[in-house]
């Protein structure tokens, strides 16, 4: 049992505290509720450059990690289409350094055409580096739009086009950074060597001053149900064919969600997985095969991607696949795999929250979903999922009309 506490400063920003004196450290957590959901669909990978300017300098310090390197920490960050993630982890006598360094760049950044011209750099860097100078980089580009029409999931994190980032402007940033970087905009969660109190103490000396700004209405376009299949067929210069297929699902506090999370393990299991055992190992189809349910707030996909071994035609690669999940619609599961699946994720999770810095991005992430008490509940509700429960989201989500695919054939000459 995680034990925590709760509570609100006078400017809306949510904190929870879980003690944990076995650890000589702090982690401290900082959930922003802003991702690229969120961005102008002319101005895609703004909050994914934000995030890099948060690196870059704040109001009153002009680095943000030599002081805490100094004082023993370490720290990082992330971006994903619903929320925008900073983490540290620091000696429990030194979290003061944590408190004062989040709360400044809070406040405001150091708004310079230097920093953002550095960063801008940096993220054209890593979109060409990610999506377009390495085989197959580019396959969620033009898989993304295909799946949806109107929800801002249809582009990634990093931006939709590299000509994006290159475009936004120091006032893009500006506004973009004081309409959703705001203390009643943030999730703060800590773990490890720290009470309540002192955490109370801390956040209201340094959180506490900072106002809290008016937050635009999200305004996201529901996706439209898709009613039939959708196909693609882009050839590109890559070693094999691969083959690509997503499907609708519900959103992440569906009940639905566990079913579809422990279907992407049984499926994708590794190597005792269902694709690679199937697919790979039997029937040598692919050289290799997985899947991943996308975990998003709002209705996401389950996304299945494999390449193709050199004889493998595409069709018979994605009849077999067909075939597969057939099976999961009319067969249950065996108990043994059923259970292996429920032991690995269990096991998983325990292993998981050893660690403070995973038991403060939990706590912080469930308190979004609207109750940081899940984190103690999170084994209970996979374990509850049967086996009907499960043959039923296969056979409600897993369906042609439900189907995006992509054939992304090599166009080279062998």
């Amino acid at each position: 049992m995680i034990n925590f506490t709760s509570f609100r400063l006078n400017n809306g920003l949510k904190i929870l505290v879980h003690q944990d004196t076995s650890s000589p450290l702090i982690a401290m957590n900082l959930l922003y509720i802003v991702g690229s959901r969120d961005e102008d669909p002319e101005k895609t990978g703004l909050a994914h450059l934000t995030e890099h300017l948060m690196f870059s300098g704040s109001v009153n310090i002009p680095e943000y990690d030599r002081p805490l390197q100094l004082a023993g920490g370490e720290n990082n960050a992330f971006t994903n289409n619903d929320i925008t993630n900073y983490y540290l982890t620091v000696p429990s006598e030194n979290i003061e350094t944590g408190f004062w360094l989040e709360s400044d760049r809070m406040l405001g950044l150091d708004f310079s055409q230097r920093n953002l011209d550095i960063q801008k750099n940096v993220v054209t860097e890593e979109f060409r580096q990610r999506y377009l100078n390495q085989p197959y980089g580019d396959a969620l580009l033009i898989l993304r739009p295909l799946a949806y029409n109107v929800h801002p999931y249809r582009w990634p994190t990093i931006g939709r086009d590299i000509s994006h980032i290159q475009g936004i402007t120091l006032s893009d940033v500006r506004n973009f950074f004081f309409s959703h970087y705001s203390p009643n905009n943030a999730i703060l969660s800590l773990t490890g060597n720290i009470t309540p109190e002192r955490a109370y103490e801390l956040a209201e000396k340094w959180f506490g001053p900072i106002p809290e700004r008016s937050i635009p209405p999200g305004n996201i376009p529901a996706e439209p149900v898709q009613e039939s299949e959708r196909r693609l067929v882009v050839k590109k210069e890559v070693p094999s064919d691969a083959l690509y297929m997503a499907w609708h699902t519900g959103p992440r506090k569906s009940t639905d969600f566990f079913s579809l999370d422990l279907l992407t393990d049984l499926l994708a299991g590794g190597e005792s997985g269902r694709l690679y055992t199937e697919l790979v190992r039997k029937q040598n189809l692919f050289s290799e095969i997985n899947a991943y349910i996308t975990s998003d707030l709002d209705p996401g996909l389950i996304v299945l991607y494999g390449k193709l071994m050199k004889d493998t035609g595409i069709e018979d690669a994605e009849k077999a696949v067909n075939e597969l999940i057939d099976r999961l619609k009319e067969e249950d599961p065996g108990q043994d795999e059923f259970e292996k699946v429920k032991n690995k994720f269990e096991s998983s999770t325990v292993l998981l929250n050893t660690s403070i810095l995973n038991k403060a991005m939990n706590l912080g992430f469930n308190e979004l979903l609207g109750d940081p008490d899940l984190i103690n509940r999170e084994v209970e509700n996979y374990r509850s999922v049967e086996k009907k429960t499960l043959k039923e989201a296969v056979r409600k989500y897993l369906i042609n009309d439900n189907c995006t695919t992509l054939y992304y054939l090599s166009s080279r000459i062998n």
